[in-house]
């Protein structure tokens, strides 16, 4: 066997078990709201209850998952990825066995401090375990596997639960997170702290203070922050209200304005998928998210308008869904190339911290444009903060390419 088919092998398995555990995270981070109609009725608690403790979740994970990229710093990315799944299991026992409003946010809270080692920890192993000519395609695959876990999820759970108990489908959550675990845990060879020679980078932005806070400095790495803020402001639009606000706009039934978003997501997939190709056959990464995020925006904006024909807004969304997934593998790149090799896990804790942050805060303004009665805003909102995000990627590849000469 050729050293080349070794390194493919060995490369395959690690972006599969990163995606394993990658699946995992996003399945968690929809493990109570397909089951809040069971929720509602068993604890008498009303819908701003339940929002509550997916709120708890994303602002846990959002703090969680900056200060985890020091952790994975400084005692190695595997420990840490292994300790977020046990957490994940603890917490889903947790909710089976919740008898009170007070134990649901309680254990909610513990999902979403699971839920917060996941970006830092994988992207710190594929980045060192993964050669580099790999690494387009390992981070599509990464986004991929995000992508099926929300996807899982709701069928998951919601199929179980009214078969038997809403109990029984978290106790079953928990038996795939420990499964999960167990698969990583005898893998683990696979996973150590030791690098591919070939993936070991020497980012440009190496003057940054070596300190464990020197990379705060960086303000390519603040730019990348904003990005992923912005960005997840907009997926919350599609992730919140927008069935919501097709409804309104368009006057159609709520189960095809849900059915739109499924084609958003499918689109998205397959987005990825095309994403990790041209990461992997180009530098210019920012070029990449720029054109993927231009054909989102505008097609959000045409939704926006209220006036295409009925027939078109599916294939609209899925136009906006397939930017957003062609940007995913080349978004990710362009973190690497502001990161410093030894703050990997740092870096894109701090940074992915934006998006938990996003995602928290975005349900509250898309919200009180429905309220207003301005569904029109929510696709309009979406397009304005795809097109700002954009901006933003821009400026940190213009910064990277400056530091490249500079060195």
């Amino acid at each position: 066997m050729t050293t080349a088919t070794k390194s493919l092998r060995s490369d395959a398995k690690v972006i599969g078990l990163v995606g394993l555990g990658h699946g995992t995270s996003h399945f968690f981070q929809l493990l109570l709201a397909p089951l809040f109609p069971w929720l509602k009725e068993a604890f008498g608690l009303s819908y701003a209850e339940l929002g509550l403790l997916m709120t708890m979740f994303f602002v846990v994970s959002g703090i969680g998952q900056a200060l985890a990229g020091f952790v994975v710093d400084r005692v190695g990315a595997l420990p840490v990825l292994l300790g977020g799944l046990t957490l994940s299991f603890v917490s889903a026992l947790g909710l089976a066995s919740s008898n009170s409003y007070a134990m649901l946010m309680l254990f909610s809270t513990l999902a979403g401090l699971g839920n917060a080692v996941f970006h830092p920890a994988d992207f710190t192993l594929l980045n060192r375990r993964v050669s580099t000519h790999r690494l387009g395609h390992a981070f599509s695959v990464h986004g991929l596997s995000g992508a099926l876990g929300w996807a899982t999820a709701p069928i998951f759970l919601a199929g179980l639960a009214t078969l038997f108990n809403w109990r029984i489908a978290l106790l079953a959550a928990a038996a795939l997170a420990f499964v999960v675990l167990a698969i990583l845990f005898t893998w683990r060879d696979l996973l150590d702290p030791r690098e591919v020679s070939e993936s070991v980078v020497q980012p440009a932005n190496r003057s940054a203070s070596e300190s464990a806070l020197g990379f705060m400095r960086s303000r390519a790495v603040w730019m990348c922050y904003a990005f992923f803020f912005i960005s997840a402001l907009s997926f919350g639009g599609i992730q919140s209200f927008a069935p919501a606000s097709l409804r309104d706009l368009y006057a159609v039934p709520f189960t095809f304005a849900t059915a739109c978003i499924t084609a958003y997501m499918l689109a998205s997939a397959g987005g990825l998928i095309v994403g990790g190709f041209a990461a992997a056959r180009t530098s210019y990464h920012d070029r990449v998210i720029a054109v993927a995020f231009t054909i989102s925006a505008s097609s959000a904006l045409l939704v926006a308008a209220g006036s295409v024909p009925t027939w078109l807004v599916m294939p609209l969304l899925a136009v906006i869904g397939f930017g957003a997934g062609l940007a995913g593998p080349s978004r990710d790149l362009l973190v690497r190339a502001a990161t410093s090799r030894n703050a990997t896990g740092r870096v894109y804790g701090v940074v992915y911290s934006g998006m938990d942050v996003g995602l928290a805060v975005a349900p509250p303004i898309y919200g009180a444009m429905m309220d207003a009665r301005h569904p029109g805003w929510v696709f309009v909102l979406i397009g304005v903060f795809q097109i700002a995000a954009l901006l933003a990627a821009v400026g940190v590849g213009e910064r990277s390419v400056r530091a490249a000469q500079t060195a």
